[in-house]
């Protein structure tokens, strides 16, 4: 029992690690992608163009590298990772040391933000996937802790580059990098279990096809209920994703600056902990279906909020709900995948989830930039509201009238 104990910790600690680095990065690339970009003569509107190029390119790439990743073959959940962090260090060291034009920052910017976004569910299947192959990994606490590392990071970065200028995210960036791509060379299977490649490959042997999904309708088939939700979930980040990017710019109306972002940033990653870490728990009393629905009403308060928003009081209540929006959605969707689908169709099942929130993502930059710069932040957050109460519509009908799984 106590070795069992003692893997287990050694596990989540790597694990939690890699999440860590994740989201220190996650934060300086996402969190503070408009106060880059901005910081470097770009528009509200050119902001929300890159940004949706970004999301677009993720979305179309992630199923497709996910059906890759399914099948046996060289390209594993470990291989891919580790080509993401290497290829993000690339471009952060280029942005950071070659003077670059504004055409130039553009593509090295969008590349780098939809690489990070393409292999985030890549890194959930591999906790699946060494889970698995016997290595105990409590997932909650380690995706907890990651949203943590946001958190810390969101809380001092924002202060720093007020002083410091936005280089400061491109260095914290490449430290992050070089850090996750140390972690995940070493994040092997030991040598008495079995061999880390073969468990990756899923071996050699015939595969039945009627268990594999790689085509779209063949997909939607076998999990109506799931596709139905992801349409929700577009709908959930249209709104979530538009309060995120523009962050700054609600702020800045508010009468705050990057000091205030870096603390409403840190606010709503630290309440991601302890959902996170208890997530377990909560799923042996309620189903990881009726958590996303629950997470789904949760980002309509949110965004509801802040359309009254006349103070950072209000502000950090908004931020807040995100106890129970992002902090719940993400997990439950995790394991409603794992639950729910063939070993064969979870890596793609956990990347549909990634796109379908890269998708919302997509809309909400190509819809709110325009929309700040033409109308005000009102009408943005008013669009946002109805759009996220359309998917939790949605995500009810799904959950509730649709079967989950058809295979």
């Amino acid at each position: 029992m106590e070795g069992k104990t003692k893997a287990k910790g050694f596990w989540t600690l790597r694990y939690t690690l890699l999440n860590s680095t994740y989201f220190i990065a996650f934060c300086t690339v996402h969190a503070y992608a408009a106060v880059y970009l901005l910081a470097n003569g770009f528009t509200n509107t050119e902001v929300g163009v890159l940004l949706a190029i970004a999301n677009i390119v993720s979305a179309i790439c992630q199923p497709a590298i996910a059906g890759v990743i399914d099948r046996p073959g060289p390209l594993t959940n470990r291989r891919f990772i580790f080509i993401s962090v290497t290829t993000i260090l690339a471009g952060s060291i280029i942005l950071w040391i070659l003077p670059c034009t504004k055409a130039a920052i553009f593509i090295i910017y969008a590349v780098i933000y939809m690489i990070q976004f393409a292999y985030q569910p890549v890194m959930t299947a591999l906790c699946f996937e060494y889970q698995k192959a016997g290595c105990d990994i409590y997932y909650g606490l380690a995706r907890g802790l990651g949203s943590a590392s946001f958190a810390v990071t969101a809380a001092i970065i924002g202060g720093a580059v007020e002083r410091g200028g936005v280089t400061l995210l491109l260095i914290v960036n490449i430290v992050t990098m070089l850090l996750s791509a140390l972690l995940i060379l070493t994040f092997k299977l030991p040598a008495s279990g079995k061999d880390e490649e073969t468990v990756s490959d899923k071996g050699t042997e015939a595969v039945n096809p009627d268990k594999i999904h790689n085509s779209l309708s063949s997909f939607a088939h076998a999990y109506p209920a799931f596709m139905l939700f992801l349409v929700g979930t577009i709908c959930f980040f249209f709104a979530h994703n538009m309060i995120n990017d523009f962050m700054i710019q609600i702020i800045r109306n508010l009468g705050g600056g990057e000091t205030e972002l870096g603390y409403a940033n840190f606010l709503q990653a630290i309440l991601e902990l302890p959902v996170m870490a208890l997530i377990g728990f909560v799923l042996k009393k309620i189903s990881s279906q009726n958590l996303l629905i629950v997470s789904g009403f949760a980002f309509f308060i949110k965004i509801l909020i802040l359309v009254f928003t006349v103070n950072m009081a209000m502000m950090y209540l908004s931020q807040s709900v995100q106890l129970f929006a992002y902090a719940v959605f993400i997990p439950a969707a995790a394991y409603y995948v794992n639950s729910t689908m063939t070993e064969y169709d979870q890596v793609k099942g956990q990347a549909f989830v990634t796109s379908a929130i890269t998708i919302g993502g997509v809309f909400s930059n190509l819809i709110s930039g325009v929309i700040l710069d033409n109308i005000g932040i009102k009408a943005m957050l008013v669009t946002g509201t109805c759009v996220c109460a359309v998917g939790v519509i949605i995500a009810c009908f799904a959950f509730k009238k649709l079967p989950h799984s058809n295979v």
